[in-house]
């Protein structure tokens, strides 16, 4: 006789006769379940991924889109902050102003991330260090302020 793995409790059928749905169970016998009722169900261990594979996925992800990468209202506050540390006079922002400067500042650091990455490969590195970013930014002509 072919066993099958019953999975938890079945619900009574709507419109059955006899109102019991299921295999007759007996007690003591081989056929019983050995799970107790209280007993959770062993859950599948999630798989892991690789060393890299997730940062790679990640990269195809931000790739295909063309969404901003920082959160509209942090930058927003940023960006008061910025203004107020530099004038004492009170200042309205419109939000298409804000959204323009966080584009160029997000194109802006990007480029710059793009030019670190490659100053690590120069480096036979794969990992950016803050020395390549202090490269990026002498060769690119900005200096501090």
């Amino acid at each position: 006789m072919v066993r099958f793995k019953q999975s938890g409790p079945r619900r009574q059928q709507v419109g059955s006769s006899s109102g019991v749905v299921g295999r007759s169970r007996q007690s003591g016998t081989a056929s019983s379940s050995s799970r107790t009722p209280k007993e959770a169900p062993v859950r599948k261990k999630k798989r892991r991924m690789r060393p890299g594979e997730g940062a790679l996925r990640e990269i195809r992800r931000y790739q295909h889109t063309t969404d901003l990468l920082i959160r509209r209202l942090p930058f927003a506050r940023l960006v008061r902050e910025i203004q107020q540390g530099l004038t004492n006079r009170p200042y309205s922002w419109q939000a298409s102003a804000i959204l323009a400067l966080q584009e160029a500042s997000e194109a802006h650091l990007i480029g710059l991330f793009e030019d670190c990455n490659l100053c690590a490969i120069h480096g036979k590195r794969v990992t950016i260090m803050p020395k390549d970013m202090q490269l990026a930014r002498r060769i690119r002509g900005q200096h501090r302020e």
